[in-house]
């Protein structure tokens, strides 16, 4: 007979592997229903709704779990005494292996559940406007608009190659990097020199 620790276990795994089927089915189609994020998952809708009575508690969830780890990333790298343009470097290369999961938020964060979204985003948000902040208090980084607008922007860019390059692979992390680094106003010679031989 299970025991009661088993039984939580086996609960959480099942959590754990609608949220990550959730993530892959709504990368491919946003407008994903419940039904089919179960059929995904290899279980029945009553289960998804049993660990996510909605549709919109299932979008926390996972919004939530992506504001957790990137949050934890930027917190890391922030730490640093790096420059800004270094930290945002090593923040995108940390980021970059998880960001084609999290994309979907972006397109989610644009319809419907958008001001749900934002306001779980709010931490990612500080955190990478304060990056941007240090930039261009140091001159590292353009002036031309304020922390908060051009760090979306540039971190944009990032989840927009992302989203692209997923069928074959061929822009990956670096391009991402120059390119938001460019967006953020660093010069060329300096995005290319600190992204250096990264794949």
């Amino acid at each position: 007979m299970p025991t009661e620790s088993s039984r939580v276990r086996s609960m959480n795994e099942t959590r754990d592997r609608i949220l990550d089927v959730a993530l892959e089915v709504l990368g491919e189609n946003p407008d994903a229903g419940m039904g089919d994020i179960a059929s995904a998952a290899g279980v029945v809708r009553r289960t998804v709704y049993g660990h996510f009575p909605s549709r919109l508690d299932l979008i926390r969830t996972l919004t939530e779990r992506a504001v957790t780890e990137v949050t934890a990333v930027l917190t890391e790298v922030n730490a640093s005494d790096a420059e800004a343009d270094a930290t945002w470097v090593e923040f995108i290369a940390r980021v970059w292996p998880v960001a084609h999961r999290y994309r979907v938020l972006l397109a989610l964060r644009r319809g419907e559940y958008g001001e749900a979204i934002h306001g779980l985003l709010g931490p990612v948000d500080e955190l990478l406007a304060d990056l941007v902040k240090r930039g261009q208090d140091s001159d590292v980084f353009a002036q031309h608009l304020p922390a908060g607008i051009l760090s979306q922007v540039a971190y944009g860019a990032v989840f927009a190659i992302a989203d692209s390059d997923r069928p074959n692979g061929t822009l990956g992390a670096r391009a991402a990097t120059i390119t938001s680094l460019l967006m953020l106003g660093v010069p060329e010679t300096r995005a290319i020199a600190l992204v250096g031989d990264q794949p």
